[in-house]
């Protein structure tokens, strides 16, 4: 080996081995199937670190599977349609999608896809994820189109998908619906405006609002039944001021008393509550918003406004007719589009929608026959089930993602499916039915909405069937995806929870009454110095993979992810590159020092147990127990836990333990019996080889490099990463020699405390070391006094029974004297 780790030589040479033996292929690890239902990355601009994060998290759990005896089918996505792609085309080429055209947009969409996808590629194969590459789909591709228009089909014929002319959730910066998922809170100052109406006798009727700039589209005034202030208003009417139409007076249970004047105004629409009232009380559409986020015509003065001009133009308005009574400033939250951090209108349009508040119960049930890790996430499952209001809006009036294959009679409004045969289809380009089939009219439309990107996205484990089956038929009416559906795992960060894997369960459940997964595997977000989560949105670009990857090895960045706790956010911590950095390091230095004494060691010719003696055996038991607790902690995927029972192992136990108690033995093999020697150096190799195939899920690059260079001869396996711990992690149960041998490393602690407490080198050489301690110890240590004597660089050993003395080192003349008391 050489003086130093090459890295980069050595990753690139194995990424290539890797693929050319195609080490990671399903089909050539044996075994029952564990199935990974992975992350499909958005395909919009470049990766960050807190992706590196989590999928290296994922590939660590893939890894250890394989080895563990699964067949791992571990696919790769690419979610490259819907608004994220088409933001981050529109940026990136300076162009806007309702200028460039529809079919010119969709171009240039799919040639910038193509190169982000090959660009996501090579930074996955550099960090060295266990990918079979052969088996990684697009969700805009011809396939998965398919598939999503499929499943749009069978769940509208099942009647869990409607159409209807709604109030929805509206992104006037985007220029479409979202849905309630899509939506974060946002703490705003604003201000709570008194405004005077009018009853139709002129009197004098306050209500309180935060947005009076939608006064042209109030049609009622509320107040509580309960509310003895307003109940002579009952069935009278109200004067919109400015607007200057009237609005009926009416009493509901869902107005506050407290709040304000208890007198609220209802307009199309502000909030949830005013679409209640709205389909409560059959009240009128009028709209003052345009799909624009510009206030429209039949808004006089403010037409042409955007919502905080139209604002700031009506308090003037008002405050000029003194129509303002009070105004009290307010912190209150808003709905904003987690994409562009926009606030939210609502605006009436005819979508799709799928059906979710009836079956809350359903989809509560099913969370519960999956294993949720850590368990406390199921918690977020949970309340967003329990509190969504919303049915799932699946349109999208955008252009870049799978339309809806669907026509609609202008005469009758008809819904016309396209037949299965013709898909994908896009109803925009493709031919025209000639006909209704119900009214025989010619007046054929295509819908022009495409799908939210989660409605194909949350269909990842059908995709990945089909890839598993190389199966392109429909397999959403029958049982086909038994034994695949529920998949083993999936990972994922916390913040989609209400996103992919709420939906992916509704779509499983609704297709196949089942879980999509038996394990969902819940990881954190890396954060910045201020504790802000880092993503492409925030400028988490800035702290690139490619930059850590110019500085450090894989190997390191892998080790840093490995560091968290599942589910738990953590800070980005160079300090944690720099101790993954000295372990890459020590591994090289340790492997060349095994390598050194090692030569011609046959793995299965095995030593006696009493040619092993108590410090080989103790080194066995301790890898043996060691493995044990690192089984235990990734029946629970507790990574994190796994690695620090191996950096245990190694550092304490193997490093600055066993080989320090050997090396002498080892150098100076003259003076020692020659079993005991060979015993030694079989432990050595075979100890070594244990714990690089540990090692091996967290740090894939270097161990499989020592394996070639060491063991890949005598094993003939290809690649470390195709080696099964069943083969290799025998175990060993030496508990009598745990208290034997730590007799002798007690003993040589104490010495080696001495000599740095006298501030001298630990080869520093005693002319005597007494041992004073029980006849137990004794005929232990008579065992192993010449492995003693190495270690202490002790020339005579005086072994004496008895208690209690005290343990000191002194000069004599030019010779040191140790004297250590080992007690029971």
């Amino acid at each position: 080996m050489e003086t130093r780790y090459d890295h980069t030589t050595t990753e690139q040479q194995l990424r290539q081995q890797w693929q050319k033996d195609q080490i990671y292929a399903s089909e050539n690890n044996s075994g029952p199937l564990y199935s990974v239902d992975t992350p499909p990355p958005t395909a919009s601009g470049s990766l960050h670190i807190g992706h590196i994060f989590s999928y290296t998290q994922t590939d660590i759990i893939a890894r250890y599977k394989r080895m563990s005896g699964y067949s791992v089918f571990y696919p790769f996505g690419f979610d490259d349609n819907g608004l994220p792609t088409e933001r981050f085309v529109e940026k990136k080429r300076g162009v806007r999608a309702q200028v460039v055209g529809r079919a010119d947009f969709i171009k240039i969409c799919l040639e910038e896809t193509y190169a982000v996808e090959d660009e996501f590629k090579q930074l996955w194969q550099r960090m060295g994820l266990s990918i079979d590459w052969d088996n990684c789909y697009s969700t805009i591709s011809d396939s998965t189109r398919k598939l999503s228009q499929e499943s749009f089909i069978s769940l509208y014929k099942k009647g869990y998908i409607y159409r209807a002319y709604e109030p929805a959730l509206y992104c006037t910066t985007c220029r479409t619906s979202v849905a309630q998922a899509e939506l974060d809170d946002n703490e705003q100052a604003s201000f709570f405006h008194d405004i005077a109406f009018a009853d139709e006798q002129d009197n004098r009727l306050v209500i309180g609002t935060t947005r009076p700039e939608l006064l042209f589209s109030c049609v009622a005034l509320l107040y509580n039944p309960a509310d003895q202030r307003y109940q002579h208003l009952h069935n009278r009417q109200a004067k919109v001021p400015l607007a200057n139409h009237m609005v009926p007076i009416l009493a509901d249970e869902q107005v506050s008393i407290e709040k304000g004047t208890g007198l609220v105004m209802c307009c199309t629409f502000g909030d949830k509550t005013d679409i209640a009232w709205f389909k409560k009380f059959k009240l009128p559409y009028k709209q003052s918003v345009g799909f624009d986020g510009k206030w429209l015509p039949q808004t006089g003065l403010l037409a042409g406004l955007s919502a905080q001009d139209a604002r700031k133009k009506v308090v003037e308005l008002l405050t000029e007719q003194k129509l303002i009574l009070n105004q009290k400033p307010i912190s209150h939250a808003v709905n904003i589009h987690e994409r562009c951090k926009k606030e939210i209108e609502y605006i009436a349009l005819s979508q799709w929608f799928l059906k979710i508040l009836p079956y809350k119960k359903e989809l509560l049930a099913v969370a519960d026959t999956i294993n949720w890790s850590p368990s406390f996430m199921k918690a977020r499952y949970i309340n967003w089930v329990e509190n969504i209001s919303w049915d799932w809006c699946l349109s999208r009036q955008r252009y870049f993602g799978i339309p809806f294959p669907v026509w609609h009679c202008g005469s009758c409004n008809e819904v016309i499916l396209a037949e299965q045969n013709l898909l994908p289809v896009d109803p925009q380009t493709a031919a025209v039915p000639t006909a209704c089939p119900v009214c025989a009219s010619t007046d054929i439309r295509p819908d022009t909405d495409v799908m939210d990107t989660w409605n194909t996205s949350s269909l990842t484990p059908y995709i990945c069937y089909q890839y598993f089956k190389k199966n392109t038929q429909s397999i959403f009416d029958d049982a086909v995806v038994d034994g695949f559906i529920p998949m083993s795992m999936r990972p994922q960060a916390h913040d989609i929870i209400r996103t992919w894997a709420f939906y992916t369960i509704i779509k499983t459940w609704m297709h196949h009454g089942t879980a999509p997964w038996k394990d969902i595997v819940i990881s954190g977000h890396v954060l910045t110095d201020s504790n802000q989560k880092i993503s492409k949105s925030q400028g988490g670009a800035k702290l690139t993979p490619e930059s850590l990857l110019a500085f450090y090895p894989a190997d390191v960045i892998r080790f840093w992810t490995a560091s968290a706790t599942l589910g738990q956010d953590v800070a980005f911590s160079e300090n944690q590159l720099k101790i993954g950095h000295r372990l890459v390091t020590k591994l090289w230095n340790a492997y060349k020092f095994v390598e050194e004494h090692t030569k011609n060691i046959r793995l299965d010719q095995a030593p006696s147990v009493d040619d092993l003696g108590p410090i080989n055996q103790w080194l066995l038991h301790k890898t043996s127990s060691c493995f044990a607790e690192y089984e235990r902690s990734f029946a629970q995927h507790e990574f994190g836990s796994a690695l620090h029972h191996i950096e245990k192992l190694f550092w304490s136990e193997f490093c600055d333990t066993y080989i320090e108690l050997v090396k002498h033995q080892l150098f100076n093999h003259a003076a020692y019996d020659s079993s005991h020697v060979a015993a030694t150096r079989w432990t050595l190799y075979t100890v070594g080889l244990r714990i690089i195939q540990l090692y091996a899920p967290y740090i894939p690059y270097i161990t499989d490099d020592i394996y070639q260079r060491m063991y890949k001869e005598q094993l003939t396996l290809k690649s470390l990463h195709a080696t099964k711990f069943a083969n290799m992690q025998k175990d060993f149960n030496f508990a009598a020699s745990i208290e034997q041998a730590g007799y002798v490393i007690r003993l040589v602690e104490q010495v080696r405390k001495l000599k740095t407490e006298q501030q001298l080198s630990l080869k520093t050489a005693l002319e005597k070391l007494t041992v004073i301690a029980p006849e137990t110890h004794l005929s232990v240590l008579r065992q192993q006094q010449e492995l003693v004597k190495g270690v202490t660089q002790a020339q005579v050993i005086l072994l004496v029974s008895a208690n209690g003395s005290s343990t000191s080192l002194c000069k004599e003349g030019e010779a040191w004297h140790a004297i250590v008391e080992l007690s029971v």
